[in-house]
């Protein structure tokens, strides 16, 4: 391990060199952060979800690791849009159906995230996905609609997922299969406003957004818990990561107005032109919000 002046300090994700704040949650417990230590943070609203999610170390292709990732205080965005599904199919993988909410629509989402307190520091997270049927499941897609427009259990598949520090990259890129890579990328929600910058290669706009908050209603812990199965590949096998979100402040505008959403030029807009979109249906908002990331599993969609 390398300390520098700037206040960071470099370390070793399974032969990948990483820059994380010095004295920060990662540098000082490496994924096992004391939950009492976290609960004395002013930002962090309380911890009695995580004690219920014990860790484990397993190991990963960015070394022996301790899993879930705890958010112990975050926020999140998610405009879901009609997009054909003809579209849609020419993104996915063969093995993965689109969602539909009539024949011939699917759904496509841009999803912001700001993570101020967790077990790897500080980060801001943005993505262009679509939902798509639970794998190796048959039958009617009713419920599985119901589900994922309620934000009760969402299955997805993410064509970008830039981030803006390097350990959130390694580990979502090499560790869990995402398309992830670093960027400059602001995310500020607050019970006002939504908004969020994504810069492209050359430091000008990839995607930007600007959008009312919708209005808030506060949920007690643990009594409005959402879950998202993402399905990744790595090395020529599938595996599926499961989110679990525990949200404590939400809310939900249907056929939202006021949202401003500007494509430039960039990997994120060029992924969400490619799914066509049609028009916004949903805006939902989580002004606070917890969540445990577990390391993905192997999984067999065929």
């Amino acid at each position: 391990m390398t300390t520098t002046a700037t206040g960071t300090v470099e370390v070793d994700l399974g032969g990948r060199t990483v820059t994380v704040p010095k004295d920060g949650l990662y540098d000082r417990f490496r994924m096992d952060t004391p939950l009492d230590e976290v609960a004395r943070d002013p930002r962090v609203p309380g911890v009695d979800f995580f004690r219920t999610l014990p860790k484990t170390q397993v190991d990963s292709p960015i070394g022996p690791t301790r899993t879930p990732n705890f958010y112990y205080a975050m926020s999140s965005a998610r405009l879901t849009m009609l997009a054909p599904t003809r579209a849609i199919r020419k993104r996915l993988p063969a093995e993965l159906a689109p969602l539909e909410v009539a024949p011939g629509l699917g759904l496509a989402s841009v999803m912001l995230f700001r993570y101020d307190v967790c077990d790897i520091d500080f980060y801001t997270e943005a993505a262009v996905g679509v939902a798509v049927r639970p794998a190796r499941h048959g039958g009617l897609g009713l419920a599985d609609l119901a589900s994922a427009l309620g934000d009760d259990h969402l299955h997805s598949y993410v064509f970008s997922l830039p981030v803006n520090t390097r350990i959130a990259q390694v580990r979502g890129h090499d560790g869990y299969g995402f398309p992830k890579w670093v960027t400059e990328l602001d995310v500020d929600i607050d019970e006002t406003r939504t908004t969020a910058r994504i810069a492209n290669a050359d430091g000008g706009v990839d995607l930007a957004f600007s959008a009312p908050t919708p209005k808030q209603k506060r949920h007690a812990s643990g009594a409005k818990v959402s879950t998202l199965t993402s399905y990744t590949q790595r090395d020529g096998s599938w595996f599926s990561t499961l989110n679990q979100t525990n949200v404590l402040a939400s809310g939900t505008s249907l056929l939202p107005r006021g949202i401003d959403l500007t494509l430039g030029e960039g990997r994120v807009s060029d992924d969400l032109r490619s799914l066509k979109p049609i028009r916004a249906i949903q805006f939902d908002v989580n002004t606070g919000a917890q969540a445990a990331l577990h390391m993905p599993v192997p999984f067999s969609v065929r």
